[in-house]
């Protein structure tokens, strides 16, 4: 029987699985491995959402199938947060869907919206999702850059003068995952007139809204009066409230999008399980004390990896958004490439950071560390990479 399918041989090896083996591996060996690779949240969420949790599950009613686009309560609670956090009015009946994490959520949107050879503007380098997701459903990617700046106008200029078919989805992921750079409300603005000009919908990962620093406030696309004629956004429960694990994320804007992606899903799957809605609802209808807390947690992270690992040899660019840090090769290692660097740290001094090339091969040269280990630890890792930067390259 034929084994060669096709969507199979659009996707290439996933390079940041190749490293979360080895890690894996040497965990099995009983090393001691300091994980920076992976973003996902060391801290329990709530309290009073893990009771709302074990509560709904008590009850005999509330293990029959759920609702796929998410319970009325939870979507009207993400409305409500849209208000509260971005002074935007949002329909929960026809303007919200909720999504088993942003990823499963810009996967069904791909689905829902792409035909074969379809042109996707994504940046580059991206979250693999943003590229993947559209790939597997048979579009085209054509890379424009992730740093806002005039280049990125330039490019999108250029995609829709010279590609053929013209582009129909811009992706746009700002507090940016991998590189953690943020944007203003007049890059939205732009960006805003610009999909309507050229009749583009705009999908906007808001992942990590909440986890700016330096007191500035990460906007939305939403924000733009306008916007919704043109964008969906996505946001995730994962590092806002530490709730990686229950996969709970939402789908907001534009009503066509929305009802798009709604349909797909309603053949997919029937929702996440109904006790973990309502204990999603908890989070975002309760007390907002974690938010802040975790704000506050990944920047004392980020000044101490800074200064740890900057005492090491290695300068870290302080991120000013995000729990990861976006940084080149340290000096004399630029050459190895950033997937054999982070196979060497794993092995010679036991910290597990993303290789770059995982997220494009803009990402070359660079390496993602997810701020999710305690200081104690990131000090231990700054110490166990300064000796293997002081043996250099031998052996490579």
């Amino acid at each position: 029987m034929d084994t060669d399918f096709y969507r199979m041989k659009r996707l290439p090896p996933y390079v940041i699985a190749e490293v979360n083996a080895m890690r894996h591996a040497a965990r099995q060996e009983g090393r001691d491995i300091i994980d920076l690779g992976m973003g996902n949240p060391d801290q329990p969420p709530p309290p009073h959402v893990i009771e709302k949790l074990c509560e709904v599950a008590m009850r005999p009613t509330a293990h029959g199938y759920s609702q796929s686009r998410g319970i009325p309560g939870l979507r009207k609670a993400q409305a409500n947060y849209y208000g509260r956090r971005f002074d935007v009015d949002i329909d929960p009946e026809s303007e919200v869907v909720v999504t088993m994490g942003s990823k499963e959520g810009l996967a069904s949107l791909a689905t829902a919206i792409t035909a074969p050879g379809d042109v996707v503007l994504a940046p580059n380098p991206s979250y693999p999702i943003h590229t993947f997701g559209f790939i597997i459903a048979g579009a085209t990617i054509r890379s424009v850059p992730a740093t806002p700046d005039e280049t990125y106008w330039k490019a999108l200029e250029a995609a829709m003068a010279y590609t053929v078919p013209r582009p129909s989805v811009l992706v746009v992921n700002y507090p940016s995952n991998p590189t953690a750079e943020v944007v203003d409300l007049a890059f939205y603005e732009r960006l805003v007139a610009w999909a309507k000009e050229n009749r583009v919908w705009i999908l906007s990962d808001l992942a990590y809204s909440e986890l700016y620093f330096d007191g500035k406030p990460t906007p939305s696309i939403l924000q733009v009066p306008g916007a919704k004629d043109v964008a969906v956004e996505f946001t995730s429960m994962s590092k806002t409230y530490s709730m990686a694990g229950w996969r709970m994320g939402f789908a907001v804007g534009n009503r066509d999008l929305i009802a798009a992606m709604t349909r797909v899903k309603s053949y997919l799957d029937y929702g996440a399980f109904t006790p973990v809605q309502a204990a999603a609802c908890a989070a975002l209808n309760g007390p907002q004390d974690i938010v802040e807390s975790n704000r506050a947690l990944y920047h004392r992270r980020r000044d101490v990896m800074v200064e740890a690992f900057g005492r090491a040899g290695w300068n870290i660019p302080p991120p000013v958004a995000s729990m990861f840090a976006w940084a080149k090769l340290p000096p004399g290692f630029e050459g190895m490439g950033s997937l054999e660097f982070s196979k060497r740290l794993l092995t010679e001094a036991d910290v597990a950071v993303a290789a770059g090339v995982g997220y494009g091969e803009e990402g070359e040269g660079h390496v993602r560390i997810a701020m999710v280990e305690n200081e104690q630890r990131l000090r231990q890792a700054a110490r166990n990479i300064k000796r293997f930067l002081a043996k250099g390259t031998e052996g490579a």
